[in-house]
C-alpha cells in the first residue's frame, strides 16, 4: 500500500487493505521522482542538502515546499519530490550510503527506523517548543523518551451530520453509540442513508476505533500483552455488529469513506471522513453541517478520533547531520508562517502547534474549529509496537465477526498469545 498522508490515518480493522489515496486527487508515493534545487546561498561551508517528499495531491504544495527551501540561506536545499510508493523507496534508500539528510517519515518515525540507528534524535531540538506541540501527536511522536521526528501537519477523521436532517427526525446529534444507532435508523429514507463509513459497511475503517471507543488501549504501558481484550469490547463488536444488520448503516454509496462525495451529494445524514473533505462539504451544505468524533460505547466508553502526521526526520548517519538539524529547525519550529501555510493553504489540515491553530482561516470558526479541538481531547494512533501481523489478524477478526456473525471471544481466541509473542519478538 502506498504510504501518503492518508494512509497513515489507515487505523486498524480492514483498513490496510483501503487503498487511500494522498490529499487530494493523486494517490501515488515514492517510485519516480522529481528534484528541484533550491537558490538559498550555499554557505555553511558550501553545504548541499537533500530534502525528501512524498507526493501531495493538493495543488501549490510541491511549489510551496520548494519556494521554502529556497529561502534558507544557511545551505542550499535541494527538494526531492517522490511519486510512487515513497515507504518503499524510503526504506531502500536509508539502506545505503547515499541518505536524503532530511526526509518524511509518518507518525514521527517507524520502530524498525529507530531500531536500526537510521534517524536523529531531535529532542533536544524540541524541546524548547514540545509543549506547543498537539499532546496526542507528540504522544505519538516520543519513544523511549525521546523524539526522532518534528511533526508537520495534522490530519484526522472525524463524524460529518447534517443538523437539520436531525432535528427534523427528532434525533439529537449522537454522543454514545446506542445515541448514534438510534439516529441513523430515524433518517434513513430510501433515498438517503442514516451513517456511511465506507462500502464495506464500515469494518474497515472504524475497526480499531471500537478498541477506543470501548474505553481501551491496543496496548498496556509496558507493552507486553494486548489491553482490550475484555468483556466491553466484545459487547463492542457486537453491538456493532447489531447496527451492520440495520437499515441505518449505508453499506454501497457512490465512493468511499475518505471521499466526501456521498455526504455531498445528500447520499446520507451522517458520513465518516477526514478533515480534507470540509471544503467541498462546506461549499455543497453551508451551515449545515456539525462534526463529531466518534461516540463512546458502553458504560466505560469514550469519545475518539484517529489522527496522522507525517514528521521531519534527519538521517542519523547522513553527511551533513547538524546542518540537516539546523534547516528542520529553521523550517519547522522558528518559521511560524510557513507552517500555517503548509496546513491552511492546500487542503484543509491542523497545525501541528496549538499556538498556530486559531492562525488558520479554514479552523477560525464553525465546524473546522470544533474539528480541531477533537484531536487534542480525543485523538488516537496506532502504538508504535501495533506490528503489522497484529494489525492483520485483528482485521480478520472483527470481519468474521460483523459480517460472518462469529462470537468475538471465539474469534479473538489466541490473539492475547499472538500479541505477546509478537511484541517479546519486537522488544529483542
Amino acid at each position: 500500500m502506498n504510504l501518503t498522508r492518508r494512509s497513515v490515518l489507515g487505523i486498524g480493522g480492514l483498513a490496510a487493505a483501503a487503498t487511500l489515496s494522498a490529499c487530494g486527487s493523486n494517490s501515488g508515493l515514492g517510485g519516480s521522482s522529481s528534484s528541484a534545487p533550491a537558490s538559498g546561498a550555499a554557505s555553511a561551508g558550501g553545504v548541499t542538502l537533500a530534502q525528501w517528499y512524498h507526493e501531495y495531491g493538493e495543488a501549490g504544495v510541491k511549489e510551496a515546499v520548494e519556494k521554502y527551501a529556497s529561502e534558507y540561506t544557511a545551505a542550499t536545499v535541494q527538494v526531492k519530490w517522490n511519486t510512487g510508493d515513497y515507504g518503499k523507496t524510503l526504506a531502500a534508500q536509508l539502506l545505503t550510503d547515499d541518505v536524503p539528510d532530511v526526509f518524511e517519515v509518518e507518525q514521527g518515525g517507524s520502530l524498525d527506523m529507530i531500531r536500526a540507528g537510521q534517524l536523529a534524535d531531535l529532542t533536544d531540538l524540541i524541546a524548547p517548543v514540545k509543549d506547543d506541540f498537539n499532546d496526542a501527536v507528540m504522544k505519538r511522536f516520543t519513544f523511549g523518551d525521546k523524539v526522532h521526528g518534528i511533526p508537520q501537519t495534522i490530519d484526522m477523521q472525524l463524524l460529518y451530520y447534517r443538523p437539520s436532517v436531525l432535528k427534523a427526525a427528532g434525533v439529537n446529534p449522537p454522543t454514545t453509540f446506542e445515541e448514534l444507532v438510534t439516529a441513523a435508523n430515524a433518517v434513513a429514507t430510501g433515498d438517503m442513508g442514516g451513517f456511511f463509513a465506507g462500502n464495506d459497511g464500515g469494518i474497515g475503517i472504524l475497526g480499531t476505533l471500537l478498541v477506543w471507543a470501548s474505553g481501551h488501549t491496543q496496548l498496556d504501558d509496558a507493552r507486553t500483552q494486548a489491553a482490550f481484550l475484555t468483556d466491553d469490547f466484545y459487547a463492542a463488536l457486537s453491538a456493532y455488529r447489531s447496527f451492520f444488520q440495520t437499515k441505518g448503516l449505508l453499506k454501497a454509496a457512490s465512493a468511499e469513506w475518505h471521499s466526501g462525495a456521498p455526504f455531498v451529494n445528500g447520499e446520507t445524514a451522517m458520513q465518516w471522513g477526514g478533515l480534507w473533505s470540509l471544503p467541498d462539504i462546506v461549499a455543497a451544505h453551508g451551515e449545515d453541517v456539525g462534526v463529531l468524533p466518534f461516540p463512546k460505547i458502553g458504560a466505560g466508553g469514550r469519545p475518539a478520533v484517529p489522527f496522522g502526521a507525517f514528521g521531519a526526520c534527519v538521517a542519523a548517519k547522513g553527511k551533513n547531520v547538524e546542518a540537516a538539524k539546523d534547516f528542520v529547525k529553521w523550517l519547522w519550529i522558528d518559521q511560524t508562517e510557513k507552517q500555517v501555510d503548509f496546513s491552511n493553504s492546500y487542503g484543509t489540515h491542523i497545525p501541528a502547534r496549538k499556538s498556530l491553530v486559531a492562525k488558520a482561516g479554514k479552523l477560525a470558526s464553525g465546524p473546522g474549529a470544533e474539528a480541531a479541538k477533537l484531536v487534542a481531547e480525543c485523538g488516537y494512533a496506532n502504538d508504535i509496537m501495533w506490528s503489522g501481523p497484529l494489525g492483520e489478524t485483528y482485521s480478520a477478526n472483527v470481519s468474521n465477526i460483523v459480517k460472518d456473525g462469529k462470537d468475538p471471544k471465539e474469534a479473538f481466541a489466541g490473539f492475547a498469545e499472538q500479541v505477546a509473542a509478537e511484541l517479546e519478538k519486537l522488544k529483542a
